[in-house]
């Protein structure tokens, strides 16, 4: 295991940020294989990645990106190499083992418009669909960014509901497009554009502070009132599954739309305020699992429905709760494996092939 210690952590700006990709990462996990039978996570862990998103991409790229069309090459590199080296890899070990050839299909998949379409067999990758909403989000953003330093936030937040109209409007039974309006909340950029924005304008913040270089805040106050939020909201999302079938409208309102406003609270008090949580997510380990996150996120399904249910299962009958740790684990050691000897080498080498040498080491957790 000493190539465990070739992942460097620490040197990231907000190295809390990245235990929080780690600490979701195993949420997730958790919720496709449980510690007993049917007993799922009812939280919308999804929303920390987006606003997560949102807040790296405008963090990074916000000096950098004066309009669309201009000095856009690094950054479509840097989402290149960062996004699809692992995702190939790992569509392609699924492909072999799920044996579908269709063309269309693959073609779907491999350009990532799979989730455009209201067809969850189309997800070779189930958690994959997410990828798709990522990227709607990087190709706009430098839009998003245009919007902002040309404008306001305001106008920024307008484009985008304009773009979800647009998404309505274009969302029919008859067509194959999206095909409804709970698709296009649940699955697409336009539905989630919120989470996004909620990260963005936290980054508009911390630019500001970094300007005037004060970041550190006495206190606890936002990391206890962001949590609260959050923990509030999870509650509320509870007592709707409580009472079956869920009221769709009021799952899109909380996770979509409310939810990501404490998240945000909780990160601002993550970055600036000294406590705890800050401290165990800025730790070592929560860094290299972090590290590792993406590929985790896309290979545990993988693992979880080709190897554990099917073969590991079987051995472990009714100790159902040692098999979903012990695929947990694994899972974490592969993901690893391939972030020190693929992901990460593979990144760097595009980025030092295609982009200036001084463009290779971000410092924040991307």
């Amino acid at each position: 295991m000493s190539f465990i210690s070739k992942i460097k952590t620490g040197n990231e700006r907000y190295p809390a940020l990245t235990g929080i990709r780690a600490m979701g990462a195993m949420i997730v996990f958790f919720d496709h294989f449980p510690f007993s039978p049917n007993s799922h996570i009812r939280i919308n862990v999804l929303a920390f990645f987006f606003v997560l998103s949102g807040f790296l991409i405008v963090r990074l790229y916000y000096n950098k990106i004066e309009q669309p069309g201009k000095n856009m090459r690094i950054y479509f590199i840097n989402r290149f190499a960062r996004i699809y080296p692992v995702y190939f890899l790992l569509l392609t070990v699924a492909v072999l083992l799920r044996h579908d050839f269709r063309l269309w299909l693959l073609i779907k998949n491999y350009t990532l418009t799979h989730a455009f379409v209201n067809n969850e067999n189309d997800f070779i990758i189930p958690p994959s669909w997410s990828l798709t909403v990522e990227e709607c989000f990087y190709f706009l953003a430098p839009f998003i960014i245009f919007f902002i330093k040309r404008f306001n936030f305001l106008t920024a937040f307008i484009f985008a509901s304009v773009l979800l109209g647009l998404a309505l409007l274009i969302a029919r039974p008859d067509i194959l497009l999206f095909r409804n309006a709970a698709f296009v909340f649940s699955t697409t950029f336009f539905g989630h554009f919120a989470e996004f924005y909620a990260g963005v304008y936290l980054a508009l913040i911390m630019i500001k502070k970094e300007q005037k270089g004060i970041i550190e805040i006495k206190g606890l106050r936002w990391t206890l009132t962001g949590a609260a939020g959050v923990a509030a909201l999870i509650i509320a999302m509870g007592y709707v599954y409580a009472y079956p079938p869920p009221d769709t409208t009021k799952i899109i309102i909380i996770n979509n739309f409310l939810i990501p406003v404490p998240i945000a609270i909780l990160y601002y008090g993550l970055m600036c305020e000294n406590s705890m949580a800050s401290r165990i997510l800025s730790a070592k380990w929560p860094g290299i699992l972090g590290r590792s996150s993406y590929t985790f996120y896309l290979l545990h399904t993988i693992i979880i429905y080709s190897l554990a249910m099917p073969y590991l299962l079987p051995y472990f009958g009714s100790y159902y709760v040692v098999c979903s740790v012990l695929t947990c684990v694994v899972t974490w050691f592969i993901s690893i494996a391939i972030f020190v000897f693929y992901e990460e080498p593979l990144n760097l080498f595009i980025r030092k092939k295609f982009i200036t040498k001084e463009n290779t080491k971000p410092s924040l957790p991307m």
